[in-house]
């Protein structure tokens, strides 16, 4: 059958799940039988999130073919287990660069350049874009309804449902029932409003997915149904839940998925085994055990800069049917000599990536600390520079180890590498380069070393893991480094480039140039998530 859209808006306010919604009926389209792919519509004018920083935006999720994507991204691939590639997120800043392009080279023979339907056309066309034999093609747009820059966009589907037929083409909106304690009641007034304002843009929702602390009273469901032109069984109760790995379960309890296939007129009768689910729901209510892990990081104000990474670390507690308790910790904290008792009773450490300079040297004391303490130590990205550097300083020989990120040194064990091998091409970058086009982006090989703790992890001598640095370990320093005791276990195909390093004398000490976060899903936990788990629970047992 050719694809079906179905289009995933927001009312009310931000931040009501939107893209964890759209994940969920995916995965609940998927138990079905169907194929999904899952596509983030955002506003702002940003060309992509990789500029952006962290702790206004959260963190910027990598695809495989190294597009720098929203975090939603994110949940749609943990989810459906689809790979999302670069067609899947735009922003109106690309939006816009691509039309002002085609209006310099002259594409639109002198017409004059317009929203509508200049805009609009552009949008539609990704939408479309790179699309196969997928049954159904899901486009969550960020924002909320009433904002001035996400017009475009709700233009474009409005255009596009009627370019692809109403049969083909469902609108589900996401709103707010806010619960008023002092009335005793929720309100549904600010859902009735938000549909009205969609309304006002030509676009009629089909199914209410309804945010609330609270059960929805049959006579408020009848009311939002019939001011807002729907069914009553199309008005989905969407309550908080424990864990958003419930959140499928609930939907397809709520029917929402059935609404969905019946909307189609496809077959609703077949219903979906959510058992994995449901499984991981059960370990995480009732674990057999905890561990704790602190992670070391500088942009823990807003936790959503880590997004991916504490998700991994849920699926390797998943998997080892233990609960995880993460401790957050400023790495400028650290900076002071009388602060490392905030990792006291710790089952394990974590630094993760960043860029600057600021934090780092609280991240070189965490390394130094789970080195010397036998603390089950991972280092991410900026984490494993951090770690080789504090290696190079104290059993190395070079106090004054540093990176070339901080400025120009006679002991830069961290460099700016120029240039590399992918695939049968020469990538090159500059140091005065445009920041968002310096950095090794995308999944690159990795040959891991025989005999080492990751070759064992992994089972396998080739992985393929996604990246997003501009700094790499200076191999010069090797001989130094591996004095030092760190062993270069995985290194690029041309040996070059050296991607993990892990210590032997050490119960679990693993250094990683890559994001292996971004791969780890909750029903298949990535190796080394799963593996540093198992080493902090085996510390529990030994205390």
């Amino acid at each position: 059958m050719a694809t079906r859209f179905i289009f995933i808006t927001g009312g009310v306010v931000s931040s009501l799940g939107k893209g964890i919604a759209s994940s969920a009926l995916g995965t609940l389209l998927q138990a079905r039988g169907y194929k999904v792919r899952l596509r983030k519509l955002d506003p702002y004018l940003n060309v992509d999130p990789g500029t952006m920083s962290p702790t206004q935006h959260g963190e910027v999720y990598v695809t495989d073919d190294g597009a720098e994507t929203d975090l939603d991204l994110g949940h749609y691939e943990r989810f459906t287990g689809v790979a999302s590639r670069q067609s899947d997120n735009v922003t109106s800043g690309r939006i816009y660069s691509s039309v002002i392009a085609k209006e310099r080279r002259g594409d639109y023979l002198g017409a004059t350049v317009q929203v509508i339907p200049h805009v609009t056309d552009a949008i539609k066309e990704f939408i479309r874009a790179d699309l196969h034999d997928e049954d159904f093609c899901l486009c969550e747009i960020g924002g909320t309804v009433g904002d001035i820059e996400s017009l475009p966009f709700l233009e474009a589907i409005r255009q596009l449902r009627n370019e692809e037929g109403s049969e083909n083409c469902l609108f589900i909106h996401v709103t707010l029932l806010p619960y008023i304690k002092s009335a005793g009641e929720l309100k549904t007034k600010p859902t009735q409003h938000s549909v009205k304002e969609l309304l006002s843009v030509g676009i009629q929702p089909e199914i209410l997915l309804c945010r609330a602390e609270r059960p929805i009273p049959e006579g408020e469901r009848k009311k939002i149904a019939l001011f807002c032109n729907i069914k009553p069984e199309c008005v989905i109760e969407a309550l908080d839940v424990d864990t958003i790995y419930n959140v499928p379960v609930k939907y397809h309890e709520q029917g929402l998925d059935e609404q969905t296939v019946r909307y189609f007129k496809l077959p609703a009768d077949k219903e979906p085994d959510l058992t994995p689910w449901k499984t991981i729901v059960q370990r995480v209510r009732e674990p057999e055990g905890e561990v704790t892990i602190a992670i070391v990081g500088k942009y823990t104000s807003l936790l959503d800069s880590y997004k991916s990474l504490s998700e991994a670390l849920a699926h390797g507690g998943i998997a080892n049917n233990v609960r995880v308790n993460l401790r957050w910790l400023d790495s400028q904290v650290f900076e002071s000599a009388d602060t490392m008792d905030n990792l006291d009773g710790v089952d394990g450490i974590l630094v993760p990536g960043g860029f600057g300079e600021r934090g780092t040297e609280g991240k070189i004391r965490a390394a130094q600390f789970a080195r010397e303490m036998k603390v089950p130590f991972f280092g991410i990205c900026f984490g494993m520079q951090l770690a080789v550097i504090e290696a190079a300083r104290n059993l190395g020989g070079l106090p004054k180890a540093t990176s070339s990120e901080f400025g120009a040194s006679d002991h830069a064990v961290i460099g700016l590498m120029t240039e590399w091998i992918k695939g049968n091409q020469v990538e090159v970058r500059k140091s005065n380069g445009d920041l968002g086009g310096t950095m090794r982006l995308g999944s690159y090989p990795c040959d891991l070393v025989k005999g080492t703790k990751v070759r064992e992890i992994y089972g396998t001598d080739l992985i393929h893991e996604r990246h997003r640095h501009r700094y790499e370990v200076n191999s010069t320093y090797r001989p130094q480094l591996e004095k030092a005791g760190l062993v270069f276990c995985g290194l690029s195909p041309d040996g070059q480039l050296p991607e993990m390093v892990e210590r032997q004398d050490h119960p679990w000490f693993v250094g990683v140039q890559f994001h292996p976060e971004l791969k780890s899903k909750p029903l298949d936990p990535h190796p080394l998530f799963l593996s540093f788990i198992a080493a902090a629970v085996h510390k529990t047992r030994l205390v």
